[in-house]
């Protein structure tokens, strides 16, 4: 006999900042393993367009509006997942962008609203879910974190002490649910190319890749693909039941040296 009745076949997932990058691949690769996927984000129409190609797929997908820094918003995109799909079985969550600006330059209201998006919008997301996860005995949430925490990034100080938030967050939770058949992950990209940073100036990305270079955080000029973390998390959620991945950190690889070979 197994220790665990294992996962079953259709999982529902809810996803967060699915409109594009690493949110919008997840759900594409969790819809073509055969999962139901409800995508969130404020740019509705975006998810429309993404839910509506992985129907045309044979896949099952829905779209709803939502701002993670909304509890009604959040408390509103569960329940329409829930009643398109049933209870979530999955939750993938990684609403957010940062602001490329120096702490001490940064204003306290600005540096609050990224809080609340990407710690305090988890959490909101947790509160609704995670409840009846535990009632029934099983599921996956997965929180997707940056390699911030490890090696921390100038300008981006609201964002790192929002990411590092969001790991303590999901090993206090590790702790408080080992027992109950849920599971509270991390995903760590590191860079990837995303829409987060793609609307600052020439300047400012000029001045955020100095500093990378200046604290050695720039090896070499490669970035992971959104697919490439999608692929991360779904090993995660596919991992068999007893079995707890807890942290994956994942990098970009350098182009092979041949002088190397």
């Amino acid at each position: 006999m197994p220790r665990f009745a294992p996962h079953p076949q259709r999982r529902p997932a809810l996803i967060t900042g699915a409109s594009s990058g690493i949110g919008a691949a997840t759900a594409t690769l969790l819809a073509a393993s055969g999962h139901p996927v409800a995508l969130g984000a404020r740019r509705a129409h975006k998810c429309e367009e993404i839910a509506a190609t992985i129907r045309a797929s044979g896949g099952e997908a829905v779209a709803c509006a939502l701002d993670v820094a909304d509890s009604d918003s959040v408390k509103g995109f569960v329940s329409a997942a829930t009643e398109a799909f049933g209870d979530p079985e999955i939750v993938i969550s990684g609403a957010g962008d940062l602001d490329a600006t120096r702490v001490h330059e940064l204003d306290s209201e600005a540096f609050a609203a990224q809080l609340q998006v990407h710690l305090v919008g988890a959490h909101r997301l947790v509160s609704h879910v995670v409840p009846g996860m535990v009632a029934r005995g099983r599921g996956d949430i997965v929180f997707v974190s940056s390699d911030v925490v490890r090696v921390p990034r100038t300008r981006m100080g609201a964002y790192v002490a929002a990411k590092n938030g969001v790991e303590g967050m999901t090993r206090a939770m590790a702790m408080e649910l080992e027992g109950t058949g849920v599971r509270a992950s991390v995903v760590r990209p590191g860079p990837t190319m995303t829409g987060m940073g793609m609307s600052w100036d020439a300047e400012t990305t000029g001045a955020v890749l100095e500093d990378w270079v200046k604290w050695g955080v720039a090896r070499h000029p490669y970035f992971l693909r959104p697919e490439d973390v999608a692929t991360a998390i779904a090993a995660v959620v596919h991992t068999p039941r007893g079995t707890h991945l807890t942290l994956v950190e994942v990098q970009p690889e350098a182009a092979v040296d041949k002088e190397k070979r």
